[in-house]
């Protein structure tokens, strides 16, 4: 029989809306090499050779009639990997906002749920001789045990693409509908009320889908005093349309660590409360009402030791039970930058403190290229949250400190797209890797007209903050 979504992922699907699409981004960019750089046809075969790595990005979703059991995950009998290997090209000059204004428009666009979740975009065209890569992955393939992004797998740690075996692939064929609801009928004697569930999660029912998460949130949801507060009131909590916009901010890495060092915090402390400005400088550009004590609540993934230490040769299927939310709230009504970190690092002391979380240098030692896996689980976990609760989600993931490569291609810089949820106008992603802090801003077209003006007002908040340290 294959195997059968568990409840978490098939949640994803039954609460996928067209204003909120449940596919997890990332926007690499890329340096043309030599002999062509990375083109098209090289980017198709790199997937291809990779493909045998990460056997889910062939599977596509098959539905069980009548909804008595979650869907199945089914081997693609036609699948066509031009279909999602895609290729795009921007107009002269091919600057970053018009990169930004693709971005934003390809994942607007939910993915064909008929076919395996998961597309990929060749972007040429840019300035200064590079290339990207878009990617979108559906929620319910990436649970960092079973599935990784496919992102992850297709880099190397040189120009020299390591060799691979050609694997044969032979589908397996679709079971029919009647072995399916044999199937179902069979899981029903032994758990008689999962029918019910499944029934009611499919068509909608939001009682039963949000007990299915609840069980999930109350094993990653921590500070419970922060929790039991609604979430402050914002400009970034309203009704969210189907498009979006989104927007990319560059930093270095080696002023985060200054400022670590100059106070004692985590370079997340640092990170949060960079956000912290920005956001109360994009606030304070809206005209709004920013008092002493405003505060915007993030609701932050981070990643935790499970029952034994991460080990250094851990690989990526350890990553499903490392990743906790954590909520803070920022501190945007405070004008001082150094009194903001302060606040952050306070705030995050409980976590820290546990001896759960994970350094920077362990969790890069997950094998392979893991932010794009830990972004997609970080949204997994937001999903499972009431939005009443937290303004918007902040994911910051390490990235390795040294370059990567694709088909010879060396990867520049890497930004993650966040999944806005319901009610939320805004996500930011972060990624760090060699050398470089790189955010990815993803907004609601309406509700975020300016979310190049926020992405912009991040050097000026990180300036102000290691001036401060001085």
């Amino acid at each position: 029989m294959p195997p059968r979504l568990s409840a978490l992922d098939a949640s994803f699907l039954y609460l996928e809306q067209s204003t909120t699409p449940m596919h997890v981004g990332g926007v690499a960019v890329f340096k043309r090499s030599g002999k062509g750089g990375l083109d098209y046809e090289k980017l198709v075969g790199l997937v291809e050779q990779r493909l045998s790595l990460v056997p889910r990005y062939r599977q596509k979703v098959k539905h069980v009639p009548g909804n008595l059991a979650r869907p199945v995950w089914v081997d693609d009998t036609e699948f066509d990997v031009a279909y999602h290997v895609r290729r795009s090209a921007l107009p002269r000059p091919g600057t970053d906002e018009q990169l930004c204004e693709l971005v934003a428009r390809l994942m607007s666009r939910p993915l064909d749920h008929t076919r395996p979740l998961w597309e990929m975009y060749l972007v040429e065209g840019l300035e200064k001789n590079r290339v990207a890569v878009v990617t979108k992955t559906h929620q319910a393939m990436v649970d960092g045990i079973s599935a990784i992004d496919l992102s992850q797998v297709i880099l190397d740690v040189s120009a020299d693409a390591r060799s691979g075996v050609e694997e044969v692939w032979m589908p397996r064929p679709e079971p029919s509908e009647l072995r399916l609801v044999a199937e179902a009928l069979g899981d029903a004697v032994s758990r008689p009320g999962e029918i019910v569930d499944n029934v009611r999660a499919a068509t909608g029912d939001a009682v039963a889908t949000a007990s299915k998460l609840a069980g999930m949130a109350g094993k990653l949801l921590t500070m419970a005093r922060t929790a039991s507060r609604p979430a402050p009131g914002t400009p970034l909590n309203v009704h969210i349309s189907t498009q979006r916009r989104y927007a990319i901010a560059r930093t270095d890495l080696e002023a985060y660590r200054q400022i670590r060092a100059a106070h004692g915090c985590t370079v997340n402390d640092a990170v949060l409360s960079v956000v912290s400005g920005a956001l109360r400088n994009w606030l304070l550009s809206r005209g709004e009402p920013v008092t002493s004590g405003a505060s915007v609540r993030a609701m932050v993934p981070m990643s935790v030791r499970g029952e034994a230490d991460v080990p250094s040769s851990a690989t990526s299927g350890s990553l499903g039970n490392r990743v906790s939310s954590f909520l803070v709230d920022l501190p945007v009504g405070e004008p001082s930058p150094v009194v903001r970190l302060h606040h952050v690092t306070h705030a995050m002391r409980e976590h820290t403190s546990s001896g759960r979380n994970v350094g920077a240098d362990t969790l890069v030692r997950i094998g392979g290229f893991a932010p794009p896996t830990l972004h997609a689980l970080g949204a997994r976990a937001a999903s499972g949250i009431s939005k009443r609760i937290f303004n918007l989600v902040v994911t910051n993931v390490p990235g390795p400190q040294f370059p990567l490569y694709a088909a010879g291609a060396r990867m520049l810089e890497m930004f993650p797209v966040v999944p806005l949820a319901k009610g939320q106008a805004l996500a930011i992603g972060l990624t760090s890797y060699d050398g470089g802090v790189y955010y990815g801003f993803n907004g609601d077209r309406d509700a975020m007209p300016d979310v190049d003006v926020l992405a912009g007002l991040v050097d000026e908040a990180l300036d102000e903050l290691r001036a401060a340290s001085r």
